[in-house]
């Protein structure tokens, strides 16, 4: 389901020459009965993307399902690096075989003992190849071992009721199917992407266009080694897994993908190429095909895939007609997974009943698996708060995504005033140095269970602005947003250079000062921009946060020329920023 940072673990150290203790997988037996429900181990041989594939898959089937008494079913694969035996991906069989369901759960392609290159949950390749895994749900195909579900519940001839859950990798899968296979009925997809080419080279400057992002470079490179690795832990490996050089275990694209970005050049040509792929396996370009009923599950603690990638597909299934909801719980890929705060989702548990995000899991498939109307399936939103004491009182609702409201202006001499008649008429300057010069994750040390120091910035390379003690406690919800004009003679030159990657290159953030003057970046988040045109003002979308600054705090907002997670400036780039109350920079935040 979502690959857990262990696992990970295991892949990286393995590659990267590292020693862990790692527990081997457990392969069921061909059919264990438990009582409760059988399990039977099963292979599927498939046509997908123009080649032959092999799924290894586990069926699960409640002891009291049969042809007379049919159920719906549930489909399920693992995050990336996983397998169908990941303890998180399994405990999706396990928990829904126990409340009925007919389960069927799989190693996706290029995983496990799956075949087939990994192909980035490309639609036409592996949505097209867990269609298939419907068809045996439906009744109409056998495993190859002749094994056939005659006891899943069909609205018709072929039509079996089923939905899917899943992680991370195991969540586009989800929307990738439902696009090329409308027999799904219900989604929920958890901690998963929206746009890929922003998901590993990010711009958060609005209305960036074609504009290639700043190079995430840690996370790529982490999972890149980790397909690659996948020998490492899977000794017989299926033959049709293997491509060619340069790339061992990617499809071609993925891999020239994963090259352009660590060459650092964006030209036209490779810009257009990179977008196209990049955007081809992922929600943004087909959820308009998307029409199954979605439950968005995003995590706070999340630099990898941001809760703005579950906002931009709701949004886009909202504008559709698409049944769909949200939820912001508080753990992601950053953080929370194997230690999951009291009420929340537990993977390792299956704690479906006990917690929020569980209970709406439920509902969901109750209301559109079982098809029982009368069963509320909760508020349009939800989000985690973690400065509530009480467990059971830690989400908030609402119809609707709050909305930027509260202004705050930049001042030439540092502070961050909430009247724009108090700005200060100043301007101030950074310069990039040779080397990252200011830090917000390691996301390498979190994929490896390593220590990661705390954030910050060097001085002469960012510039802060800082806000008064707050008189009460502010709660931002959403997206902050911030207008900015800078200088830079050295960017401008190179605005028409004809490689995007000369552009300037900052990034936008925003801490929480404590009284005694310590700073927190929430969740390590951090806006990468390339700025689109150096000659004129833009916009910066700050990834989304749900965060209580308490009183007497301070906000402080910074733009720094550096970060070490990602890719930066070619060549020094002095940077200003002049201020005046008639024309200076606004942060705008999201308060509830």
């Amino acid at each position: 389901m979502f690959r857990r940072v262990p696992s990970s673990r295991a892949v990286l150290a393995a590659v990267l020459g590292v020693a862990l203790a790692v527990p081997l997988a457990v392969t069921p037996s061909a059919t264990a009965a438990t009582g409760r429900y059988t399990v039977t181990a099963l292979e599927f041989t498939v046509r997908a993307g123009g080649r032959t594939c092999t799924i290894d898959a586990d069926l699960y089937r409640p002891a009291d399902v049969d042809g007379a008494r049919p159920a719906p079913a549930v489909l399920a694969t693992n995050g990336f690096g996983g397998s169908k035996d990941d303890g998180s991906t399994d405990v999706v069989g396990r928990s829904f075989a126990q409340r009925g369901y007919v389960g069927l759960v799989y190693s996706g392609l290029g995983f496990g003992r799956s075949g087939c290159p990994i192909s980035l949950d490309d639609p036409a390749v592996d949505g097209r190849a867990a269609a298939r895994l419907v068809d045996f749900l439906a009744g109409t195909r056998a495993a190859d071992d002749g094994t056939r579900a005659d006891y899943v519940t069909l609205d018709g001839p072929g039509d079996p009721r089923v939905g899917m859950i899943g992680g991370s990798y195991g969540g586009a899968v989800q929307l990738a199917t439902a696009s090329v296979d409308h027999r799904v009925d219900a989604l929920v997809p958890m901690v998963t992407w929206h746009d890929l080419a922003y998901s590993l080279a990010p711009n958060n400057a609005v209305g960036a266009g074609e504009v290639p992002g700043v190079f995430k470079w840690q996370w790529t490179n982490g999972f890149y080694l980790m397909g690659e690795g996948q020998p490492l832990l899977q000794p017989a490996l299926d033959p049709s897994r293997i491509t060619s050089l340069p790339c061992l275990h990617f499809a071609a694209r993925a891999c020239e993908t994963v090259r352009t970005l660590n060459s650092g050049r964006f030209t036209a040509d490779r810009t257009r190429e990179l977008l196209s792929y990049a955007r081809s396996v992922s929600p943004a370009s087909y959820l308009h095909r998307v029409k199954a009923p979605t439950l968005l599950v995003q995590g706070q603690a999340d630099t990898l895939f941001n809760l703005g990638e579950a906002t931009r597909t709701y949004r886009t299934l909202r504008a559709r007609g698409t049944p769909v909801k949200m939820i912001w719980q508080s753990w992601g890929h950053s953080g929370g997974v194997d230690d999951p705060a009291a009420g929340e989702l537990d993977l390792a548990t299956g704690n479906l009943e006990t917690s929020y995000v569980g209970r709406r899991i439920l509902a969901w498939f109750d209301r559109y698996l079982h098809r029982r109307v009368g069963v509320g399936t909760g508020p349009a939103f939800a989000w985690y708060r973690d400065w509530v004491s009480d467990p059971g009182s830690r989400y908030a609702t609402a119809d609707r995504l709050p909305a930027a409201g509260r202004k705050l202006y930049l001042s030439g001499d540092g502070r961050l005033v909430e009247d724009r008649r108090k700005v200060t008429r100043g301007s101030r300057t950074y310069v990039n140095g040779p080397v990252p010069t200011s830090h917000s994750e390691s996301s390498l040390a979190a994929m490896l269970g390593l220590p990661d120091p705390a954030p910050h910035d060097t001085e002469g390379t960012h510039l802060a602005w800082t806000g008064e003690p707050l008189v009460r406690a502010v709660e931002v919800v959403g997206e902050p947003r911030a207008t900015l004009k800078v200088l830079s003679p050295e960017a401008r030159q190179d605005q028409d250079s004809g490689d995007a990657a000369d552009r300037l290159v900052l990034f936008a953030k925003l801490y929480d000062v404590a009284p005694d003057g310590t700073q927190t970046l929430v969740h390590r988040l951090v806006a990468p921009v390339r700025v689109p045109d150096v000659r004129a003002p833009f916009t910066v979308s700050l990834p989304a946060i749900v965060h209580r600054y308490e009183r007497g705090h301070r906000l402080r907002f910074v733009v720094a020329a550096s970060d070490g997670a990602y890719f930066g400036n070619r060549g020094t780039k002095p940077v200003t920023v002049v201020s005046a109350p008639g024309d200076t920079g606004v942060l705008e935040l999201p308060v509830v």
